[in-house]
């Protein structure tokens, strides 16, 4: 059972959220290049993904798929080391689950349980933003290897 209250939080919340995801990363000393990138890049990003984290939730969309492989891309032809692009996603999923966690939620069972499947969906849908995220990076990479060659 997804709660929907918990996600409706998250959504509502995205600003806030992401402000903090983007404070990480330009804390963070081993994403010296991710720091570089206009916080507005990273906050468009981040934005469009909490602000409809329902929908994303409820099941695979290949445009966000589309999305993330061209982010993956982009990343590459920035010359953003596939490290920190990868550790950039993970900081503002650790950000987000922190969120709900921060939230007081989990007085009752049920309430436990319903916070745990959202940091478990969450989770595993960040995974498949991942996933993408360095398909299109490698792709990218792998079109230049050919021109070169």
């Amino acid at each position: 059972m997804l709660s929907h209250r918990l996600v409706q939080m998250i959504e509502d919340s995205h600003e806030t959220i992401v402000a903090q995801a983007i404070k990480r990363v330009q804390e963070d000393p081993d994403l010296e290049h991710m720091k570089q990138l206009p916080p507005g890049e990273l906050e468009i990003w981040g934005q469009s993904v909490l602000r409809n984290l329902g929908h994303w939730l409820d099941g695979k969309d290949e445009a966000l798929a589309r999305r993330y492989e061209g982010l993956g891309r982009l990343r590459y032809h920035e010359s953003i080391p596939l490290h920190e692009s990868v550790r950039g996603l993970q900081l503002f999923k650790a950000r987000t689950i922190d969120f709900v966690r921060e939230q007081g939620f989990g007085r009752s069972t049920l309430e436990v349980y319903a916070e745990e499947e959202l940091e478990y969906r969450v989770d595993r849908f960040f995974d498949w933003l991942l996933y993408h995220l360095v398909r299109g990076y490698e792709g990218a990479l792998r079109q230049e290897l050919a021109m070169a060659s």
